[in-house]
């Protein structure tokens, strides 16, 4: 894989340093190469050594900043002004409920095979080789992308339910169709919904509402693993009747879809900023929800 994609000041830092021989760029930054999209941010994993050291090597070209030393995360301003995450593998054990419900120990000797499978989804546990450019792909990431789909990598998928909503985006921003175990999964998982922080509910509705190119798919995902049961002014909208005269394509639900879809390809949508996206797209997804609650009245109304 040709690595021009990466800015030059940090593809001067993986090339040049000799401690980072076992450096990988990790994540969204390879998919979405791949992909042919913009990349945004690059997350680098480096294997082999411990904090300092890593410290110390990338000194040499920056500023360091520890966001999480206890976590083996780095970040590094370079001479352009662009900023980049440097991470050491870590070892996860799942010690009490939520999202933060973890202990963390870095572990320079966990082989890549093994960090990656500590990621989501497939599609986001792709390594790029920046010496090489090879990717090492350990649980079929690649011919998940070429077949638009979505599939959690491991097992240890479960220790963590934000996930399910990072699927949801995915779903919408990719135009992914999930894949029936990673559904049942998430299913089993929803119970543990309610462990979440808002502000992490937050951020991924809020990436839902401002990235997505096939915005049904997400909500439909959510809806089928069982992730939409704490939002009744949503469910509320399956099987809502409607004048057949003016919403001949069904019910409320069938409706909304087609709301978020057209919104997702407007002109005007897309070439809106941030705010202004989120905005429309959330007034969209909810512009019926009365529906849900008085569906007499609505269906009278028209």
């Amino acid at each position: 894989m040709n690595i021009d994609f990466v800015p030059v000041a940090l593809r001067r830092v993986l090339l040049e340093t000799p401690e980072l021989t076992r450096a990988y760029l990790v994540g969204g930054c390879v998919r979405d190469a791949w992909l042919g999209r913009p990349v945004k941010d690059f997350d680098v994993e480096v294997y082999g050594l411990g904090c300092p050291e890593l410290g110390r090597a990338l000194e040499r070209w920056g500023r360091v900043d520890w966001v999480g030393r206890s976590f083996g995360v780095a970040k590094v301003t370079l001479a352009d002004g662009r900023q980049h995450d440097f991470s050491l593998p870590r070892r996860d054990s799942k010690v009490g409920p939520g999202h933060r419900g973890f202990a963390v120990e870095t572990a320079p000797d966990i082989s890549p095979r093994e960090a990656s499978a500590r990621r989501d989804f497939t599609i986001n546990a792709l390594m790029l080789d920046p010496r090489t450019g090879e990717v090492l792909d350990f649980h079929g990431g690649l011919r998940d992308l070429r077949d638009r789909v979505l599939r959690h990598t491991s097992p240890a998928f479960v220790e963590d339910p934000l996930r399910v909503l990072r699927g949801m985006q995915f779903v919408a921003r990719f135009g992914l169709v999930p894949c029936p175990d990673t559904v049942a999964l998430c299913r089993r998982m929803a119970p543990a919904q309610s462990e979440l922080p808002a502000e992490r509910i937050r951020e991924e509705w809020w990436k839902w509402a401002t990235l997505s190119e096939a915005p049904s798919r997400g909500i439909e995902f959510a809806w089928e693993a069982g992730w939409l049961d704490l939002h009744p002014e949503l469910t509320g909208l399956r099987g809502g009747e409607q004048d057949p005269e003016w919403h001949p394509e069904g019910d409320a639900w069938r409706h909304t879809m087609h709301v978020v879809d057209a919104m997702a390809r407007h002109e005007g949508w897309r070439g809106a900023d941030e705010r202004a996206r989120g905005v429309l797209m959330l007034s969209a997804l909810l512009h019926d929800a009365g529906k849900a609650t008085h569906p007499r009245r609505a269906l009278r109304d028209g």
